[in-house]
């Protein structure tokens, strides 16, 4: 007696979902990165999209120009993107900070250093797109006849561990608590004789190494160039807006929910209702939930 096998729809709507969850645990990441920066200063960083796009970028070039095998050039990467973070914060962000400008002009600032970020890498490494290698390079796994590469699990794991890494950083560190304590009132956590400028440079280098573990991992999978950090960014945002802004784990949460719902909809209605499901999202919960999954951040 034969097994009666799934009708192949179904295999495709669960192919879909495994792939989307792949690629939601990418705008989770993004996500989680704009709640750093919120959460130490109030402020939204739209340059967040650079810091993916040159993870993947910086990587590819230490791989190529010196040769470095793949390991060596992520970690490498992670550090100067962090390091671009810093700087980031130290020419654009703080000397806005210092004069008390509004939250409207540090959003137009960071956009601004978003725009510099590409044209910049434009320049010194061309328009062409790049690819890495995935990390393991075996044929994928077949569990219940869904095909499930190494790469998805090398992104679902890597997504995993540093979501619990960060948890033990806010809850069990000295700085990690500060951050937090920054993030609840700034006034007071300054009088508690912590410097709450150097918390906001270690936010904006944990948020760019955060994009970069993202874009390095998202770039076997997809072609990386100079401009795919906006439409990376837009996702981030909108995972963390749907997760309720300021909460990693919402953040996290709704990059899964927004990547599944795109590829849902890119199976059933075409390529072209990929951002219209993102932003369908988006208005859906901004309408009816506005607080997000999880709520505001307390």
């Amino acid at each position: 007696m034969s097994v009666p096998r799934r009708p192949p729809v179904l295999d495709l709507l669960a192919q879909s979902i495994l792939s989307g969850v792949g690629v939601g645990a990418i705008y989770g990441l993004i996500g989680i990165g704009f709640c750093v920066i919120y959460n130490a200063s109030g402020i939204v960083n739209f340059a967040q999209g650079a810091f993916v796009m040159l993870g993947g970028m910086l990587t590819h070039a230490v791989m190529t120009k010196l040769g470095w095998p793949l390991p060596v050039a992520a970690v490498i990467a992670v550090i100067v993107v962090a390091a671009s973070g810093v700087l980031l914060e130290r020419i654009v962000v703080r000397p806005l900070w210092n004069r008390g400008s509004t939250m409207f002009v540090m959003i137009l600032a960071t956009l601004a250093a978003q725009i510099v970020v590409e044209r910049m890498t434009l320049i010194a490494a061309g328009d062409q797109p790049r690819s890495l290698p995935v990390f393991t390079d075996l044929a994928p796994l077949r569990i219940f006849g869904l095909a499930i590469s190494f790469q998805f699990l090398w992104i679902v794991g890597c997504s995993v561990v540093v979501i619990a890494g960060l948890a033990l950083f806010f809850s069990s560190t000295k700085t990690g608590k500060a951050m937090r304590a920054c993030s609840i009132n700034r006034d007071a956590a300054a009088l508690q004789g912590i410097r709450v400028s150097r918390m906001l440079a270690l936010a904006f280098a944990l948020s760019a190494a955060l994009g970069a573990v993202a874009g390095i991992l998202i770039t076997p999978t997809q072609y990386t160039a100079f401009n795919v950090g906006v439409p990376f960014a837009i996702s981030g945002f909108i995972a963390a807006i749907v997760g309720g802004f300021g909460r990693p784990l919402g953040a996290f949460a709704g990059g899964i929910l927004l990547g599944v719902a795109q590829a849902l909809a890119i199976v059933f209605l075409g390529s072209a209702f990929k951002n219209v499901a993102a932003l369908s999202i988006l208005l859906l919960f901004l309408f009816v939930r506005p607080t997000g999954l999880l709520g505001p951040a307390k």
